[in-house]
């Protein structure tokens, strides 16, 4: 029994194929981003790998590859103890480093000696992310993307949520970003991953969506907090159908202050995260919301952020960025609650607009042209 190379390329297709995907790195390089679904077996823990790297510079490369053996030796005997002793023979793994396979290749020696049908990628992590980033354009024109556009606080999160518990397919770029897009939108406690990361969770969302069946995609700006979405992604989004969420200003208001209820709860954070607005909005105004938070008065600052700020930015990125937004299909559900969103969604994904003068929820008969001519085409059609 040999072990089997195969090329990032293919790895990219045949994630599936493995019993377990190990990766053989250490602890920070694995933190940084890996394989979807990858185990860390550290050949080298991170302490260690400083350690072996110093004694190559100062000292000598022989002298570096005998500490190296002896560490990845005792490192290895500890992943075999605690991992491997239960696995059946028919256990296949895949390994991987970071590029040139001396971690994940000794790992690999003693599982192909023991038995195992062991497959490394050739090129390791590095080959991996340049196959993956060459592959998201190819892999995001394939869909049928229908965009959920919306002034902030018009519920698009929860209509997209309300979409895929009605069994439509949806990629949320929020939730793979773990942020809320504005600048107001981090979540406390909550770390962003890094952009590495946040590839490879899209990569591996979208790898899961049938293309045969549209995608219902919230509208967002080229970044999400501070991860970028990837160049073919927003081109494919900024193509397709929209459909525009609209809830009433007083609805819009109630929503934010419960889904960004920590704010309401620590004013002084409110505050700070408001600093940020500064340059766009000007000192004087930023310190007047300040104040204006800081005696309680947080729901009027909510709403002037809305009309002064948020939507007139929203409008003219919309209509300047998404080529189908001046005849997207209108969705007005009744309120901001979770039942309204799911009723709204069922007339989505049921397409139980499909005829002229015929309106969702309660979008305004004098946009019910639009509104048909988008359902006809397809836009609202059954997921």
């Amino acid at each position: 029994m040999s072990i089997e190379r195969i090329s990032a390329s293919d790895t990219l297709a045949q994630l599936e194929r493995f019993s377990d995907i190990i990766d053989a790195r250490s602890e920070g390089e694995y933190a940084l981003d890996h394989l979807p679904g990858a185990l860390n077996w550290p050949s080298l823990h991170d302490d260690e790998r400083q350690l072996v790297g110093t004694e190559y510079k100062q000292i000598s490369a022989f002298d570096a590859k005998k500490r190296g053996a002896a560490l990845i030796a005792r490192n290895i005997a500890t992943h075999l103890e605690r991992d491997v002793l239960a696995k059946p023979r028919d256990w296949q793994p895949l390994i991987y480093c970071w590029r040139g396979g001396k971690r994940s290749g000794a790992l690999a020696l003693i599982l192909e000696q023991i038995g195992f049908r062991v497959t490394l990628v050739d090129g390791g992590y590095k080959a991996f992310r340049a196959a993956l980033v060459a592959d998201m354009p190819l892999l995001a024109a394939r869909f049928d993307f229908r965009v959920i556009c919306g002034t902030t606080g018009s519920g698009k999160t929860r209509l997209l949520q309300a979409l895929a518990a009605e069994g439509a397919q949806t990629l949320d770029l929020e939730a793979l970003a773990q942020h809320r897009s504005s600048v107001l939108g981090l979540l406390p406690g909550v770390a962003q991953p890094t952009q590495k990361t946040f590839d490879t969770r899209l990569w591996a969302a979208l790898r899961g969506l049938d293309v045969l069946r549209p995608v219902y995609i919230e509208s967002e700006s080229k970044k999400v907090g501070n991860v970028a979405i990837p160049e073919g992604l927003i081109a494919a989004m900024r193509a397709s159908p929209c459909v525009q969420l609209e809830l009433a200003e007083d609805e819009r208001v109630q929503l934010l202050l419960e889904d960004y209820d920590f704010f309401v709860q620590d004013v002084a954070f409110f505050c700070e995260r408001l600093a940020a607005l500064t340059q766009a909005c000007g000192s004087q105004l930023v310190q007047r919301w300040q104040q204006r938070a800081r005696t309680g008065n947080i729901y009027d600052v909510v709403r002037e952020l809305l009309v002064k700020h948020y939507d007139p930015v929203y409008l003219q990125s919309m209509r300047r960025n998404f080529a189908h937004y001046p005849a997207a299909a209108l969705a007005a559900p009744a309120d901001r609650s979770v039942q309204a969103m799911r009723a709204m969604a069922r007339e989505i994904v049921r397409g139980q607009a499909a005829s002229a003068g015929e309106r969702v929820g309660a979008a305004p008969p004098r946009e019910a042209t639009a509104l048909a001519a988008a359902s006809s085409a397809g836009l609202l059609a059954p997921g």
